[in-house]
């Protein structure tokens, strides 16, 4: 299984709708065991991450009004991804490439005041 990643906005009824995925299909986040050995691991929770750890336990649901500081989470762990990569066992461009899918999606998200689905 793979963990992938949406943008997503609510109706008029507050019921949330995702979006077209991207047009070159770069909705991958990773893989199932990146929800514990990359996103949730002790790494990403010492660089002071506070939502990508969350798929340790679950999905991921940002908020419209979150958007914002996802995407600086999104920009340390970038900073950060030889560091992650090493704790994780994964390459650095492994990390990179599904760190710029997720930071696409919040973009997109912030473009149209919607949030992000990562599951």
């Amino acid at each position: 299984m793979t963990l992938t990643v949406h943008t997503f906005v609510y109706d008029e009824d507050c019921q949330s709708h995702l979006l077209d995925d991207a047009e070159d299909g770069s909705d991958m986040a990773g893989t199932e065991v990146c929800r514990t050995a990359l996103w949730g691991s002790e790494a990403a929770r010492a660089l002071g991450a506070r939502f990508l750890p969350a798929l340790a336990t679950g999905n991921l649901h940002v908020e419209p009004e979150d958007v914002d500081d996802f995407l600086e989470e999104c920009e340390l762990l970038h900073r950060n991804a030889a560091r992650l990569a090493g704790d994780s066992g994964d390459r650095r461009d492994y990390v990179v490439a599904r760190l710029a899918n997720i930071t696409a999606a919040a973009l997109r998200a912030r473009a149209v005041g919607g949030g992000v689905l990562v599951w």
